[in-house]
């Protein structure tokens, strides 16, 4: 069967069609990339890219270089002055005759909340390493919720082309700080900093380094017989070897079945700046990463993948084209065969939703899609009820389980400082509200006067304020506040917490009480002296 042609700029998508989602499915695959800022992933994303023929002959990140455009997943403004990834974006590329939905994810703890979020829609997660730095906290971060998402990862050693740190310690590092077993599936030649190619453990083959220049084309790949190689690269070749024997004495054999569990993850070395490694990375995510498999309902019942289209929405996203100011909610196809046009249902408010403007997504760029199978990702333009975690569904009703929030940990007051552009300001708090940007929080009282801002991370609070300013016209200011811990709570309890001494309740869009408490010490009195009042902790938080 011939790969339809799709995903990739200017092109003709889905030229032709395959009915049958089962079979489409077994084709898809859908994962996510998770990584420490700086530790390479948006290189490795563009990369992907090139591989794929998204991106011809020449890669995001090199075009960057040169002035001509920023790398594709890092869309944002706010993204390309920090040259961080703030947003999450969806890239999709064909490859050995397969779907791949590569969802890119940010690349700072202060956005996990978004990163779960995403991985709620992935079968399977790459983790990028530093070869220099190994597992650094905010890895550490990103990987647990990785692991509160339960997702098969790959690991990828980036940067061995540069000095770092040795590959054993590497592998003890990540055994270590993550509690996963390390099995690599190739094993460096040359220590980082000279690098001289890697071993496939899979086929015994030595496939040597080579650069290209700018990393702008696919690397040539020279495989080298075992005898030549060890003439060739003598005393490289010799502790290589050695390397080799020790991950034998350990059993560090890839097992498929540890690795769909979680409890496992395949390590791959390589250079995403040149190229050096993306195909064995790519091949690895194709061969062992799970095609997409019947999703449960909030039954705890699969829904089989030729039941019915449906779906869930992990993502809403608005302003991605200024000139467009438009709302995308981003929608991972559950079952069945989703077509433009087709009239589906909102499992929260039970309306029907047209799908006319149904788009797949290329980092900030956009086509209309015909048609899309499980593992695939659309984006519904202008569907202004649906939020994220909501299910949507044509024919046979299914209610997939929500995305739960995070536990705040940071609280600011904004408030508008031009009266004149409350409006704008009002409408730009509700629509970072929707996209979890930020939870707001509102005093019953008060309303939308003084709204809280609650978030995970602290660099939340600059991309809330960045994009009231230039995407809404709102000028706003952000002051401190006294709260230091959230808890869940509920209407029972709020009226005698919000009568005590260092404790706010305020609401959240969601319905949700939050109890807010000035100090940890104000908590664990409230717990020991009022065992009766409810104060959960709410999903996702550090404190205990």
């Amino acid at each position: 069967m011939s790969l339809p042609r799709f995903a990739i700029s200017g092109s003709t998508r889905f030229a032709e069609q395959v009915q049958d989602p089962v079979a489409e499915a077994a084709r898809r695959r859908t994962f996510a990339i998770i990584s420490h800022p700086d530790a390479g992933k948006t290189t490795l994303t563009e990369k992907f890219l090139l591989y794929g023929g998204a991106l011809a002959r020449e890669a995001g990140a090199v075009k960057a270089r040169q002035g001509r455009r920023s790398a594709t997943s890092d869309w944002m403004a706010l993204e390309q002055q920090r040259g961080i990834s703030i947003t999450s974006t969806v890239l999709q590329f064909p490859y050995r005759e397969r779907v791949v939905n590569l969802l890119d994810t940010p690349g700072h703890r202060d956005f996990s909340e978004d990163t779960y979020r995403v991985l709620a829609a992935a079968d399977g997660a790459v983790m990028v390493l530093d070869a220099a730095k190994g597992i650094e906290a905010q890895t550490l971060k990103l990987f647990e919720v990785c692991r509160q998402r339960r997702l098969p990862m790959i690991s990828f050693v980036n940067k061995w082309d540069r000095p770092g740190l040795e590959a054993i310690e590497l592998l003890d590092d990540i055994e270590r700080r993550l509690d996963i077993v390390a099995t690599p599936l190739t094993w460096p030649v040359g220590i980082a900093g000279d690098f001289r190619g890697v071993i496939d453990r899979r086929s015994g083959e030595f496939i040597r380094f080579t650069r290209t220049a700018r990393g702008a084309t696919v690397a040539p790949e020279e495989v080298i017989a075992p005898g030549r190689a060890a003439g060739e690269e003598s005393t490289a070749w010799a502790e290589a070897q050695e390397g080799l024997g020790l991950l034998q004495a350990v059993g560090a054999d890839f097992d498929e079945e540890a690795f769909l569990a979680g409890e496992a993850t395949p390590v791959l070395f390589g250079s995403a700046l040149t190229n050096f490694g993306v195909r064995l990375l790519l091949d690895a995510v194709i061969d062992e990463v799970p095609a997409p498999s019947p999703r449960l309902d909030v039954t705890a019942a699969p829904r089989p993948l030729d039941a019915p289209f449906s779906g869930f929405v992990f993502k809403v996203q608005a302003n991605m084209d200024p000139a467009h100011r438009d709302r995308i909610a981003f929608l991972r196809v559950c079952s069945g065969r989703f077509e433009r046009g087709m009239v589906v249902t909102h499992a929260r408010t039970g309306k029907h939703l047209g799908t006319k403007y149904a788009h797949q997504v290329f980092g900030q760029e956009r086509e209309t899609v015909e048609a899309a199978y499980p593992g695939d990702v659309v984006g519904l333009v202008n569907a202004g009820d649906v939020r994220i975690g909501d299910s949507i569904y044509a024919a046979e009703p299914v209610d997939f389980p929500g995305i739960p929030s995070f536990a705040p940990e940071h609280f600011k007051v904004a408030r508008v400082t031009d009266t004149g552009r409350f409006k704008q300001f009002r409408k730009g708090v509700a629509q970072l509200d929707e996209e979890g940007v930020i939870q707001v929080l509102r005093d019953d009282d008060i309303g939308d006067q003084a709204p809280v801002f609650a978030a995970v991370g602290p660099m939340q609070f600059e991309v809330a304020l960045h994009r009231l300013r230039n995407e809404f016209g709102a000028p706003v200011e952000l002051s401190s506040t006294r709260y230091t811990v959230s808890r869940l709570t509920d209407e029972e309890s709020a009226p005698r917490l919000r009568s005590m001494s260092g404790v706010d309740v305020l609401r959240r869009s969601d319905g949700a009480l939050l109890a807010l408490f000035e100090s940890p010490y104000w908590l664990d009195r409230l717990e020991s002296e009022h065992p009766e009042l409810t104060v959960e902790p709410a999903f996702g938080g550090n404190h205990p």
